[in-house]
């Protein structure tokens, strides 16, 4: 008989069905559900009963165990005061178990370190603060060098830009020489007004051709 096996997680699932309540669609047209209201009395997390007016590290008293250090402690020294009986604890419980193994003091021991292992356990937790602060501080500095960076590009990229109108602008042509390039010779005129009787049987479309390649070559 195959009996298949349930493995529960320490920690809940991610909520997938919860997210895709919330869709663009949802939340336009006001579908999406509201999101859950504060809690002010007891709660349960992990099947311990937590208060919402609890300290988010509770003191050991509070939790019902027995306080190894000092109220006032420097808290690298009293890890490694921890740590020491730790490992002095663990060789006492070896060498029971090697001599007495029935002796009563083995619970004694296992309840000894128990308690150190809650104790450092404790006193790790006490840094959260401070490292939360350090991560947010360490976030902060990050983006605000991203930006400076983004910033940084964006005016290179301005100053390159500026760069390219100046010199668009130095080299177009100035505006006097435009016009004069577009006046017709003086001289044409003349000829023009001098010999009347020539331009009546002449061709008009070969003098003002000429005129223009004149204006074309002047140009160039």
């Amino acid at each position: 008989m195959s009996s298949e096996t349930t493995q529960v997680s320490s920690l809940p699932l991610p909520p997938l069905q919860y997210i895709n309540f919330y869709t663009d669609e949802n939340v336009r047209r006001n579908r999406a559900p509201l999101p859950p209201r504060p809690i002010h009395d007891s709660y349960q997390m992990f099947g311990h009963t937590f208060n919402a007016d609890d300290t988010i590290i509770r003191s050991l008293e509070s939790q019902g165990f027995r306080r190894l250090y000092p109220m006032h402690f420097e808290r690298r020294r009293e890890l490694k005061k921890l740590n020491h009986s730790l490992l002095v604890n663990f060789l006492d419980l070896l060498d029971l178990l090697v001599h007495c193994p029935d002796s009563p003091k083995r619970a004694e021991k296992v309840e000894d370190l128990s308690l150190l292992f809650i104790h450092i356990h404790h006193l790790l937790n006490e840094f959260r603060p401070h490292q939360a602060r350090e991560t947010l501080r360490v976030m902060m500095e990050l983006q605000k060098r991203q930006r400076v960076e983004t910033a940084m590009r964006f005016q290179k990229h301005l100053d390159k830009v500026q760069d390219i109108l100046q010199n668009a602008l130095q080299s177009l042509p100035d505006q006097n020489d435009i016009e004069s390039n577009f006046k017709v010779p003086p001289e044409i005129l003349d000829h023009m007004d001098c010999n009347p009787s020539d331009n009546a049987n002449a061709d008009p479309c070969y003098e003002l051709d000429r005129i223009m390649c004149n204006i074309v070559d002047n140009m160039r």
